[in-house]
């Protein structure tokens, strides 16, 4: 297999900003990604290459340009992406320092290009928003006023607004008149930091809902560092909308994807467009999950509208690349398509769908290479042999599923440390390989023979196999022979956050226009 030629950053940015089609690769795992990377970097972690690339890059020729830091892993990376089958493979030449050597502007956190689109709209359309003192006092005077959660309902449950009522960003234009019929309600947008409250809150005052809209200045963060209570395991969610505020919202929608220049699309014209061997085509069905899985088109992906807008780089990770959106009512596609023109995306929104093309049902399932040979065994064989001690269990999975539940005695490990995490492993007789399903530690079988030279097997099922056989399970970070790098700690997520880094996360996206400016490729716009 060829050494990958190099990119530099020059060549790079003028692709950006040509508006070529580009796929700009961070290879390190999701912690050291989020402490410095290009603006239009995708994360796809080594450590889960195979599984992710073909749905994230799904054209073969595409150029792919990959980096890390210095650790190595942008050359496996490459090489790996070679075998895949993709023909346009370069290293970015110099790494990530090379990047900022040459005066390239670095970013931290995650989906940074949208959170910095958020504040560029709130800084040209001084989109309204509410202190949370402000709407503590609306709520504990019973003012009229409904509170309306923009994020995915998992997170909602985590922590929400008192009296808040999930409704994913998506589903605001559809289902605000439903929940505010009276249009002297107030309406409040909340998420847990700054973008989907702002952008849920101008998506309703773009479609001309007549309510007043406001978004709660900060979100989750802003209500406890104002010293407020949050709820916990809530589960008011949105109700089914009515056919005439469906049809209002559609004619809302239709004006507003006019306006921010969404382009219009047949089937023939996706059909016509998936056959391109020269551009990338993505297909998104922005409704509901439980919608997708009960009916949806051949070839497209579950991504709720409000999240593909929110984490466009993890969906969409070519960019310049052409979205397609689709949904069954109008509504929720040419909304989420407004924002993503803006973002400088081509996108396109299917119209004259009818319910019969919604023919494939289930689950979204992300395509990957054929499964590589592996010897299995199941549960009870694993069981007899533990007791033994010449038997190590490495498990793959993420470091929070692994601090849950995970076999007694089961060691956590990075794939894409592989060869360090083994030196940290007691030496053993024969080594067992999980994780959830088993689907990734499949692919590090061959890497621990060839490491160990032992015998390496695969449980069956993974750890879910173990946990439906009963057999007992362990928890806590008992076991760890990698460092626990494989998620960013997000400030504005979970309950147990220090005040400092929650502040420290709002000072940041305050500087995020300017960052943009600095950066100069974006292509964003404001209408």
């Amino acid at each position: 297999m060829s050494i990958a030629p190099t990119r530099s950053y020059s060549e790079i940015r003028q692709a950006l900003l040509n508006r070529e089609e580009l796929a700009l690769v961070d290879v390190r795992e999701e912690a050291p990604f989020a402490e410095a990377h290009p603006l239009f970097a995708a994360n796809i972690p080594l450590s889960k290459l195979e599984l992710e690339v073909y749905s994230r890059i799904p054209r073969l020729d595409t150029q792919v340009t990959v980096y890390d830091n210095g650790e190595g892993l942008a050359q496996i990376a490459a090489r790996r992406l070679q075998g895949l089958g993709y023909v346009n493979v370069s290293l970015l030449e110099g790494g990530l320092e090379s990047w900022r050597i040459a005066g390239g502007e670095l970013f931290i956190d995650v989906n940074v290009p949208s959170k910095a689109f958020g504040e560029l709209v709130e800084s040209q359309r001084h989109t309204p928003s509410l202190a949370a003192e402000e709407v503590q006092a609306l709520l504990d005077s019973q003012a009229d006023v409904v509170v309306l959660d923009a994020r995915r309902f998992d997170e909602y449950q985590t922590m929400s607004i008192p009296t808040g009522i999930s409704v994913p960003g998506a589903e605001l234009v559809l289902r605000a008149r439903e929940l505010a019929p009276d249009p002297a309600t107030r309406i409040i947008v909340n998420c847990a930091g700054r973008t989907r409250s702002i952008i849920g809150t101008q998506s309703l005052i773009n479609a001309g809902i007549a309510n007043p809209v406001s978004a709660l200045r900060n979100g989750t963060i802003g209500w406890t560092l104002a010293g407020q209570t949050l709820q916990h395991g809530q589960s008011r969610r949105f109700a089914p909308t009515s056919e005439e505020h469906r049809h209002i919202a559609a004619g809302d929608a239709r004006r507003v994807a006019d306006k921010a220049l969404v382009g219009r699309a047949t089937l023939a014209d996706l059909q016509r467009w998936q056959q391109e061997p020269t551009r990338s085509t993505y297909l998104f069905d922005v409704r509901t999950p439980e919608e997708f899985e009960a009916g949806h088109l051949p070839s497209a992906r579950s991504t709720p509208g409000g999240q593909l807008v929110q984490e466009t780089d993890h969906f969409a990770s070519v960019r310049g690349a052409r979205l397609v959106l689709v949904d069954d009512d109008g509504v929720r596609a040419n909304m989420s398509a407004s924002w993503l023109a803006q973002l400088g995306w081509e996108v396109h929104v299917l119209d004259d769908l009818q319910p019969a093309h919604f023919s494939e049902k289930g689950a979204w399932q992300a395509p990957v290479p054929a499964p590589q040979q592996a010897e299995e065994i199941n549960p009870e064989t694993l069981a007899d042999w533990l007791p033994h001690g010449d038997t190590a269990v490495l498990d793959f999975t993420s470091s929070a599923n692994y601090v849950k539940r995970h076999i007694p005695g089961a060691w956590w490990v990075l794939r894409g440390q592989l060869r360090d995490a083994l030196a940290k492993v007691p030496t053993a007789q024969r080594y067992v390989l999980t994780c959830g399903s088993s689907q990734l530690a499949r692919l590090a079988v061959a890497e621990v023979e060839a490491l160990t030279g032992k015998a390496v097997f695969l449980l069956r099922g993974g750890t879910a196999s173990w946990i439906g056989a009963q057999r007992p399970l362990e928890e806590g970070e008992t076991h760890l022979a990698s460092p626990r790098i494989d998620r960013y700690r997000r400030p504005y997520e979970g309950t147990d956050n220090p005040r400092e880094a929650m502040q420290a996360y709002l000072d940041w996206e305050f500087g995020l226009v300017d960052q943009l400016a600095r950066d100069g490729t974006h292509g964003f716009f404001v209408i």
